[in-house]
């Protein structure tokens, strides 16, 4: 392994190679020292090393991007904080992602080659972390990478030229002293990728990895490491930490913030710590783990020796500031990915991001501070409106979450309290598990739950990495993308026999009207089959497989089903088809059906685009749906739709119908398309293709998109809605039918109309004063029942009798609510018993276990808590059985 690290540029610049006598790590360096210059190997001692300036965040950021632009690199726009373009990640944790897997395995070319990127990247691993090592951990950063990929016809440069790169920026760029920087041996793993890299460390911090990716990582069973074709230089420089090394402030949060660090401060009502306090606690910061709280304490001890402070009022001083650098990383965070169009939600990256946000509101709980976090956002987001203008532009949607959540989290705190206190006098005691259900499924921070253990006397052991162990979990989770579902309609030996045919013509996508064709049989299997070209739409992008018929000679076949395997369509017929290889078929689809298929297809670009503009621009495809009945769309919005903002949505898209706007579909080199169009192109998911097929509809809506479509909206017809509801947290589903459908769904509508004013009596243009008048009578009835119940109530109290220390009453009446009243009222100082026919419903002042006795006495079959019970019996007498066995047990 010696030899991946072992450079022309370290002998000819007379590096050598050392090993660290802490950690037993190799590394290159040009000084006398004997340590690798990490932590923990060593302390953060590099505010003593000096640099040609002190850059700004934004300084530090604008210097690397230059340096590397300098040097050949084409600077490129970051992306999302949410990998969309991935099925196995949700949020950018590493400039790479960006281009993992369509650029690293070959099927698209850069955007540039070679490139440099400053990428807001988010990672939760550490979250717990956040704060307390006093910048060594945050959850949004960005990192710069500078990237090359090597062809095997086309070397840019590889590890040569990357160490040499690094090693210039940090020595001429920025004035750090040649004998300081070390490159320590290291080896990386990734996103199905791996090889050696260095990391770059100064005086214990970390500022750069240089990662060579030459491996493909397979897992069957065991490990094995395939050399890739494509070899990619991937490297990752720490903004904040360049900033930070430069300014050589107090702790790394004052890099990058600044003066909204001091607002925080003052906003939360919490005092800034002494500098000198803070300079002493930081030098230790790198050998501080929060999972050996002996390191850090050891740093308080330290500290205290040098100040001559307490260390119980330097700990308090250090967890206190610790709670307003999370809320302060947390906020940006929030707004990373709000602005990037997630939406807080109970699956996906809308669980992570609900995560942030809790945590940020746990950590103002534990501050007792009464300042709304969407305050603390927007405090943010004018902050960074310059830098971050996608944050900016979507404000009012990222404000409406924040305060939304925070509403509902305040709501889970209030009840979840009391849940909490009835568990824990039932269980005694809370396992881990319990923990994560009682926060993922109510939304109660473990602290909580450990705060009412504490009054119960309960001990509730909450692990100091329990928001990690949550994001872990659901960072597991795939998100589906398009093509996905390609192989899952049709048999393993039929799939692997289409792999092996020539690609299918598309006669769909030439020309979508096509009714009717001929074709040649390429091949066939049984009931499937081949042809070399066809108009028969394959299922996919929620759109339905076409039907219709296939001709060959007098012989006619059925077309039950159309999948595709890569670019290979597979008929499958009703019967086995009989023919020759080559033989001539005439292929008819059923065109009305299709066409409902497209209107509803086009229909739901316009829908989508018109909810876009009416709710903002985090609204997000989440699924969707093509029948030729109606269609569905489901969307990512935080708040269920108001009756104003539907009919604003239909508004909005039977305007673009009238307007008979164009409909045109073509393609694009993916990097092209991504530069034009952005990212919302994705809205079906993403294809691994280097071309993308794009639908238009004239300045409305543009979409990659697999499915046939009109050639104007005025095709259409019309859209109506017809059902809106939540089908899960932050996901919203939209039913509507488009044209003829419409009319169809009105005659419906009609129908029921028409029936329900035969019931209630009169025609259906005075159904509503019809039912107002109905409601109203209702009304007065129930009042009038009321009383009666009311008087009734208490005939049957006074008749109730004892039996021991147990209160009867035997009511005569089927009266479900008056029984409940009646138990109510005789329960309040005494057991109580009302049976209704062979039914006993129990009530108790206090929980004395009454299911439990109903188990125990086994005369009667029933159940319940420990103050309200129901026991049921086959007789009278079985009744009276029961009741003298319960009396002798109260």
């Amino acid at each position: 392994m010696e030899q991946e690290y072992r450079l022309k540029f370290f002998e000819e610049n007379g590096f050598k190679r050392k090993k660290c006598k802490v950690c037993g790590t190799y590394f290159w360096t040009k000084g006398e020292h004997e340590v690798c210059g990490d932590a923990p190997c060593q302390e953060y001692e590099f505010f003593d090393v000096p640099t040609k300036r002190k850059l700004s965040f934004p300084e530090a950021r604008r210097e690397f991007l230059k340096f590397f632009e300098e040097h050949g690199h084409t600077i490129v726009e970051p992306r999302p904080v949410v990998a969309r373009w991935r099925d196995d990640l949700f949020l950018t944790i590493a400039s790479i992602v960006v281009f993992q897997p369509h650029v690293t395995k070959g099927i698209v070319p850069p955007p540039a080659n070679p490139l440099v990127i400053s990428q807001p990247c988010i990672r939760l691993e550490d979250i717990d972390n956040v704060g307390l090592t006093l910048g060594r951990h945050m959850t949004g950063f960005e990192m710069g990478g500078h990237h090359a990929f090597n062809y095997p016809d086309k070397e840019v440069y590889w590890k040569e030229e990357t160490v040499r790169l690094a090693f210039e920026f940090f020595t001429e760029r920025l004035g750090i002293p040649e004998e300081l920087i070390n490159f320590k041996e290291s080896w990386w793993e990734g996103g199905g990728n791996a090889g050696p890299s260095f990391e770059v460390t100064i005086a214990g911090l970390e500022l750069a990895t240089l990662v060579f990716m030459q491996y493909e990582v397979k897992e069957n069973g065991k490990k094995e490491y395939i050399p890739m074709k494509l070899k990619v230089v991937d490297t990752g420089y720490g903004i904040e930490r360049i900033a930070w090394f430069t300014q050589k402030t107090p702790t790394a949060f004052h890099a990058i913030y600044g003066d909204l660090l001091k607002r925080f401060h003052e906003k939360l009502g919490v005092e800034e710590p002494p500098e000198e306090l803070l300079y002493s606690l930081v030098r230790s910061a790198g050998l501080m783990d929060p999972d050996e709280p002996e390191t850090i304490e050891r740093a308080y001890k330290r500290a205290s020796e040098y100040l001559g402070m307490s260390v119980e009022e330097i700990r308090e001083l250090h967890q206190r500031a610790s709670l307003v650098y999370q809320v302060l990383d947390h906020t940006r965070t929030i707004m990373w990915m709000l602005g990037d169009g997630i939406v807080p939600s109970n699956t996906g990256e809308g669980y992570l991001a609900r995560l942030v946000i809790r945590r940020a509101l746990r950590a103002l709980w534990k501050l007792k501070a009464e300042v709304p976090l969407v305050e603390l956002v927007k405090m943010q987001l004018e902050y960074w409106k310059d830098q971050y203008p996608r944050a900016w532009k979507n404000k009012e949607y990222i404000l409406d979450a924040v305060e939304y959540e925070e509403n509902k989290f305040r709501e889970a705190l209030r009840k979840g309290t009391r849940m909490v206190e009835r568990i824990l006098k039932r269980k005694k005691k809370i396992e881990l598990d319990d923990l994560i259900t009682l926060y993922d499924s109510h939304g109660i921070p473990p602290e909580v739950v450990q705060e009412v253990g504490e009054r119960l006397g309960v001990k509730v052991e909450v692990p100091r990495n329990f928001y990690a162990l949550v994001a872990s979990r659901h960072q597991k989770e795939v998100r589906r993308v398009k093509g996905a579902e390609e192989k899952a309609k049709l048999p393993k030996e039929i799939i692997e026999w289409a792999k092996g045919l020539p690609e299918t013509r598309r006669l769909f996508h030439e020309d979508p009207y096509m009714r009717r064709f001929d074709a040649r049989v390429i091949d066939y299997k049984d009931n499937y089959l081949v042809l070399d070209q066809t108009a028969f739409y394959p299922e996919g992008g929620g759109q339905m497989a076409d039907r219709g018929k296939i001709y060959k000679g007098e012989k006619e076949y059925e077309v039950r089903d159309v999948q595709k395997v890569g670019g290979v369509i597979v008929h499958v017929l009703n019967e086995p088809f009989q023919g020759e290889k080559g033989s001539l078929v005439v292929g008819e689809i059923d065109w009305i059906r299709r066409y409902r298929l497209m209107r509803h297809h086009t229909g739901t670009h316009v829908i989508l685009a018109a909810a876009r503009k009416v709710l903002g621009d985090h609204v997000w495809q989440a699924g969707a749906e093509k029948t030729p009945e109606k269609a569905r769309l489901d969307i990512t919005h935080h708040r269920p739709l108001t009756k104003e903002q539907i009919e604003a949505i239909e508004r909005e898209a039977n305007k673009i119908i009238d307007e008979r706007r164009k409909v045109r579909t073509f393609t694009l080199p993916r990097n092209e398309a991504e530069a034009k169009y952005w990212f919302t192109i994705y809205q079906g998911g993403v294809p691994m293709d280097k071309e993308i097929r794009l639908v238009e509809i004239e300045g409305w809506d543009i979409q990659a998109c697999f499915g046939t479509h009109l050639a104007n909206t005025g095709e259409v017809g019309a859209l109506k809605v017809i059902s809106t509801r939540k089908i899960q947290d932050g996901v919203v589903r939209l039913e509507y039918v488009a044209a003829t459908r419409v009319a169809e769904v009105a005659q419906e509508m009609e129908r029921t109309l028409e029936e329900a004013a035969s019931k209630v009596g009169g025609d259906k243009s005075a159904l509503v004063k019809r039912i107002e008048s109905l409601l109203e009578r209702e009304r007065k009835e129930r009042e009038l029942l009321n009383k009666y119940r009311k008087a009734l109530k208490e005939l049957y109290v006074k008749k109730a009798e004892s039996l021991g220390k147990l209160k009867v009453l035997k009511m005569d009446l089927e009266d479900p609510e008056l029984a409940q009243e009646v138990l109510r009222e005789l329960s309040s100082d005494s057991v109580a018993a009302v049976i209704v026919g062979n039914r006993v419903e129990l009530a108790a002042p206090k929980d004395i276990g009454l299911g439990k006795m109903i188990r125990q006495i086994g005369i009667c079959k029933g159940g319940g808590k420990g103050a309200r019970a129901t026991a049921v019996c086959k007789s009278e007498e079985e009744v009276q059985a029961f009741l003298k066995e319960l009396s002798s047990k109260i």
